[in-house]
């Protein structure tokens, strides 16, 4: 863990205390740029490559936005839910169970620690998560953990902050971060989340994240969205 940074517990205990924020579907997470958008291509992207699909793993569910969409678009599918915060999963499994005819499974722990079975899902979702990951060997081990944990022929979808290799181009991109932020609410609001990334967050290059899909057996590597500091892409597992 980076000198500096909040603890897994400091933010466990801020997602217990946003729950609602992440129970939209119309607007997804509105701090981040085209929530709603990459939602969406991200289910449409998973139907479309991997239609059989019967398992769904859900990394960092939320209040279970994600795993909803993909029921929508591949319906009884099995879903594991994993998330650090126990409110986030009683409000999921709340919203997911009713929504498919398959078992729905809450596992409460962070990602990197959490056991999870090789070869047991078709298709993986990482929404707003894996920004927490710090050192490169735990971005390794965490894409290694999800290839392995995926069907042959399975695949897995991110959406997340992300950074980029030039600084210039970083400051750019940041400088146009917030004023989304502020004309969303106002600058107070770019500010505390400005305050709260920099606390949690260690967000990666796109070409970092793509780079190791592939360097840990990935066949097949896309990116379906990047706008400003936010990126949807995936992954397919060979067959």
């Amino acid at each position: 863990m980076d000198m500096g940074k909040s603890t897994v517990e400091e933010i466990r205990a801020r997602f217990d205390a946003d729950v609602d924020r992440f129970s939209n579907l119309a607007t997804g997470q509105s701090a981040t740029i085209d929530a709603p958008l990459s939602l969406d291509l991200i289910a449409a992207a998973a139907a479309r490559t991997t239609p059989h699909a019967r398992a769904l793993l859900d990394v960092g569910c939320g209040a279970g936005n994600y795993s909803l969409k993909m029921l929508d678009a591949l319906p009884g599918m099995d879903v594991t839910l994993v998330d650090l915060s126990r409110p986030m999963l009683d409000r999921a499994m709340e919203r997911v169970g009713p929504a498919t005819s398959g078992t729905v499974r809450a596992v409460q722990g962070d990602v990197r620690e959490v056991a999870i079975a090789p070869g047991n899902f078709d298709i993986i979702t990482a929404a707003a998560v894996l920004h927490h990951l710090r050192e490169a060997d735990e971005w390794s081990a965490t894409f290694k953990k999800m290839h392995a944990a995926l069907r042959p022929g399975g695949s897995l979808w991110i959406s997340d902050i992300i950074e980029h290799s030039d600084p210039r181009i970083q400051a750019l991109m940041w400088q146009r971060y917030g004023q989304y932020l502020a004309a969303l609410k106002d600058e107070a609001y770019r500010d505390h989340v400005f305050e709260y990334v920099l606390r949690e967050d260690t967000p990666r290059p796109l070409v970092f994240q793509l780079d190791l899909l592939r360097e840990v057996g990935f066949a097949e590597v896309d990116v379906l969205h990047k706008n400003s500091v936010f990126a949807a892409f995936g992954a397919r597992k060979g067959s």
